[in-house]
Order: structure tokens, then C-alpha cells, then sequence
């Protein structure tokens, strides 16, 4: 049993309708969030600085090889106990992560203590943005939602774009293929945008040139396939 088996499906809290298609559904890397998330690389570069001025600072005061190796032994320990801990958090989301693009919406359920799953219809995105990391195929895709929509910053965490913290935007972080993710997530908004364009009310109302609310419509900039795309 896992804290996870409640789920009718996988990452999904409740079963789908029956006009609703389950299209994708993907996880973090976990290595590549423990870089981006923790930073890890530079915790590890920050350590590795520290033991060489403590290694040169007792080599510089004549204290004997076997001397040197016993004064860093804790600081080692150190190191090795905090590279640790940031390398299981990030397995640890990354296992407890699921993100799932269907024909009508986009799903991230996450948590390690508290599991929580954030809905986003398309009808409240406005634009995405797809950055990866070099030629290894990884990397995120961040959503913009449509004002006054908005989630807090601490509450998506790490699932937000990084530096957005006025306006956070829901991310899918360090994707092992994220441009299949974006590929995938600009043909369902096209399919959906084609679709309310030729909802029979929607039409109704345009011939016969009634006054009434708009139906809301994903923005033809994000409907119509037109990811940004720009390096991490």
C-alpha cells in the first residue's frame, strides 16, 4: 500500500468524464531537480572549496599527512551527510510527482507529508514557455494562467518557474523530455480551441449577432502551437 492507492488513476483525484481523455502524463528527473531545485552542484563545489583551504591551512602549518586527513574527516562527514539529504528530498518529490496533460486540462499532483493535486483547465491558460538544457533533452514547462487566476508561489513549490513570484507560474520542472510534454500539451489546446469554436451555442450566438458573455478561449498564441521556446 502507498499513500498514492486512493487514486482512481494514477496522479488524477477522481476519474475522468466521459468526454475526457487521458493524453500524457510524465515525472521530474530526479538528478535533474536536485541540480535545479538544491542546487546540489554548487553545495558540492562549496564544500569541495572549504576542504581544500582547511587541507592548505594545515599543510601550511606542518601538521603531518595522517594529521590532515583525521582534521578533515568531520568536515567530510559533513558534507557528505548535507549532499545527502538535498540528493533524497529531490528523489523523494520526484517519486511523489506526476504531471498529466489531458484534452480539457492540465493536472500536478505532488507532496511527500501532504499530497495535494492543482487542476488548471485550459480555459484559464494564457501562454507557456519551453526551456531545456542543452542537447539532453530535459527541461521545463512553465504556464501562465489568465488574470485574475492566480496560485501562491509556496503553495506550487518547486512546480513554479523560478523568479516569478509576483504572478507564479505552474511549472513541469526538469522533464526528461520536455519538448514531448509541450508538443503534446499544443495539440490538445488547438483541438480544444477548435472545438469551443465550434460549439453550436457559440455559433448560434455569432450568426444571429446576439449580445451575451464571450466563451472564453485559450489564446491563439498558446492554442495554436506557438510555445516559446528559449535555453535554460
Amino acid at each position: 500500500m502507498s499513500e498514492h492507492d486512493f487514486e482512481p488513476i494514477r496522479g488524477l483525484p477522481g476519474k475522468l468524464p466521459a468526454d475526457e481523455r487521458l493524453l500524457w502524463q510524465g515525472a521530474p528527473d530526479w538528478l535533474a531537480l536536485a541540480s535545479q531545485v538544491f542546487h546540489v552542484r554548487v553545495v558540492a563545489a562549496y564544500f569541495v572549496a572549504l576542504l581544500a583551504w582547511r587541507v592548505a591551512e594545515q599543510a601550511a602549518s606542518g601538521a603531518a599527512p595522517g594529521a590532515i586527513v583525521l582534521g578533515v574527516m568531520g568536515l567530510v562527514l559533513i558534507a557528505a551527510l548535507g549532499l545527502g539529504l538535498l540528493m533524497g528530498l529531490a528523489w523523494l518529490m520526484a517519486r511523489t510527482t506526476v504531471y498529466t496533460i489531458t484534452s480539457k486540462r492540465v493536472v500536478m499532483r505532488f507532496g511527500v507529508a501532504l499530497p495535494k493535486a492543482i487542476n488548471i483547465p485550459f480555459a484559464i491558460l494564457d501562454a507557456a514557455a519551453l526551456s531545456t538544457f542543452g542537447a539532453s533533452g530535459r527541461g521545463n514547462l512553465a504556464l501562465s494562467l489568465r488574470k485574475p487566476n492566480k496560485i501562491a508561489y509556496l503553495q506550487l513549490w518547486p512546480h513554479a518557474r523560478p523568479n516569478k513570484l509576483a504572478w507564479p507560474e505552474p511549472t513541469f520542472r526538469a522533464l526528461p523530455n520536455a519538448a514531448q510534454a509541450a508538443t503534446i500539451l499544443k495539440g490538445a489546446l488547438a483541438a480544444e480551441a477548435e472545438r469551443v469554436a465550434k460549439a453550436p451555442e457559440t455559433a448560434a450566438a455569432r450568426q444571429s449577432g446576439l449580445s451575451q458573455e464571450p466563451v472564453r478561449e485559450p489564446k491563439e498564441t498558446f492554442a495554436a502551437a506557438s510555445l516559446q521556446t528559449s535555453p535554460a
